[in-house]
């Protein structure tokens, strides 16, 4: 009778245990502003390409991303996403298959965006792209607080409003954004600082090259569990209407997550244990005569996309399925894939569904799967 039960509670304890997810011991979230879901899975927009009005050289831009078919445009354009992320992780929101990802806040720019993503929370007030501080607790702060992740969570950003999105005054996160100088711990910072301080034009929007440099310094230095990676300029050269420089920016944002990816796949603290969700804040115009343009009033302003790799995430590839993701589930995602449950000052968004990358229980004895041999590792 004994031995009956035992074999129940082992088969009970498979069914719950083999459910739970593999989780990632680190969190890298990486934007790219304003970048939109046709590029991702179109590559370069031929409406676009070829028009002088917003390409210089429309031949030398043909020889660098054109190609006959979407496929191998996006290819040319962004080789990581499509040789390792649509391999080995999962790419959404591709609207050819009606499997869509979409803001969920009414006004379709930047702080509304980052704070939905960041808080899970679309709030129907206004925040306008101003240097006000969000009321809204976001998933970063909330970590920050637990102590696993306590002074081991770090946001940089290209975009100087920033500090106001993570409400730097309330809180004790980790944040460098705009032009700001990082924190000197080597000769290397000594220099970023440096190149940074004899730029003589500064906008609000730091050059991303610089940003990533700036992060990637104090994550080799400092190994934090969690980092936020905003990236600015892909929207900056949208709104100036250079749709060769948009895609430039589009191929070096592609070439720093594949360098940030290498590094935390060589990185002993950082390998096999580390999950990157890759995302933007706000789509763009889908007409050629709208594609700089984003706002309540511009259609395809909401229409986004979400790339995911590491443990946790199932290699799926494309995901050609119809389905409806929004940017408000970010948060949660984030949460889930450290084992975390979020929680907030405001309804927070569901995570979204996640498939398991291995199974929780490996080894089999006599047809019977036991936990007592999972926990022992």
């Amino acid at each position: 009778m004994k031995t009956t039960l035992f074999a129940l509670f082992l088969l009970a304890s498979l069914s719950v245990f083999s459910q739970r997810p593999v989780l990632a011991k680190n969190v890298f979230l990486i934007t790219t502003d304003g970048f939109r879901w046709q590029e991702v899975f179109n590559g370069a927009d031929t409406a676009l390409i070829h028009n002088l009005k917003f390409v210089k050289d429309t031949a030398l831009m043909q020889d660098l991303y054109g190609a006959s078919t979407p496929e191998l445009r996006r290819q040319k354009l962004m080789p990581f996403f499509w040789n390792v992320i649509a391999k080995k992780g999962q790419l959404i929101g591709n609207r050819n298959y009606e499997n869509k990802v979409n803001v969920s806040n009414f006004y379709k720019i930047s702080y509304p965006g980052y704070n939905e993503m960041l808080t899970g929370y679309p709030d129907p007030k206004l925040i306008p792209n101003t240097p006000r501080f969000n009321e809204n607790i976001n998933i970063l702060e909330y970590l920050n607080t637990q102590p696993e992740y306590s002074g081991k969570v770090v946001a940089f950003s290209s975009w100087n409003i920033f500090p106001y999105i993570l409400n730097k005054n309330r809180n004790d996160l980790e944040i460098n954004s705009g032009y700001e100088a990082i924190r000197e711990e080597d000769s290397t910072d000594v220099y970023i600082n440096q190149v940074q301080a004899d730029i003589k034009q500064k906008t609000h929007c730091r050059y991303d090259q610089l940003t990533f440099l700036s992060a990637k310094e104090y994550i080799e230095t400092n190994h934090p569990r969690v980092v936020m990676l905003g990236l600015g300029e892909t929207d900056e050269f949208a709104h100036q209407g250079k749709y060769d420089q948009y895609l430039e920016q589009a191929n070096n944002v592609d070439k720093m997550i594949a360098e940030l990816w290498y590094y935390v796949q060589t990185d002993p603290f950082y390998k096999d244990n580390t999950s990157f969700i890759i995302t933007t804040d706000h789509g763009r115009g889908k007409k050629p005569t709208s594609w700089y343009a984003h706002n309540l009033f511009v259609k395809g302003s909401g229409d986004i996309w979400q790339a995911m790799l590491g443990p946790g995430i199932a290699p799926l590839g494309e995901i050609k399925t119809a389905e409806q993701i929004y940017l408000k589930q970010t948060a949660a995602t984030i949460a889930i894939l450290l084992g975390e449950k979020f929680t907030s000052n405001h309804s927070v968004a569901k995570a979204i569904h996640l498939q398991s990358t291995q199974p929780a229980v490996t080894k089999t004895v006599d047809s019977v799967t036991t936990e007592a041999i999972v926990l022992q590792k």
